[in-house]
């Protein structure tokens, strides 16, 4: 009887603790929605996959056929879509900086108007330096040509 006794109490820690770490009936839910989520979307992948396959086994011998016509035509309108949307693209570009000109001209301060009035002084420095050194430029020559006569 000691020993039943002394059996049970080992067991008692081992069953307190399992049923501690069981999972809770929240997780049980959880859980199976998980699984059944992901069951149903793995089914309509494999039937998506399926009809995309017999889609193409029964549009090969048209487009093998009909592929003297479609690749030109394919070609044209992705030609013909490419252009459209560059040239868009293009316009947008262009009212972009238009929008941004007129805005800084009026003196509403666009983003990165700072840069360029740093740009436009950095520029007009340089200017200043070359249009100094050009004006000296031809004072020497002159010098140099008159000492040598």
């Amino acid at each position: 009887m000691a020993d039943h006794q002394q059996h049970q109490q080992q067991q008692q820690p081992i069953m307190r603790s399992l049923h501690e770490s069981s999972p809770s009936t929240r997780q049980i839910v959880r859980f199976v929605t998980a699984a059944t989520i992901g069951l149903s979307l793995l089914v309509l992948s494999g039937l998506t996959l399926t009809g995309t396959v017999i889609g193409l086994i029964v549009a090969t011998p048209l487009m093998v056929l009909f592929s003297p016509v479609l690749v030109p035509a394919v070609i044209t309108i992705g030609l013909l879509t490419m252009g459209f949307l560059f040239s868009g693209g293009c316009g947008v570009a262009a009212a972009t900086a238009l929008t941004w000109i007129y805005k800084y001209v009026t003196g509403k301060h666009p983003m990165g108007a700072d840069k360029v009035d740093y740009a436009r002084m950095r520029i007009a420095e340089k200017a200043k330096e070359l249009g100094h050194y050009t004006h000296s430029q031809p004072q020497q020559t002159h010098q140099t040509t008159t000492t040598t006569h």
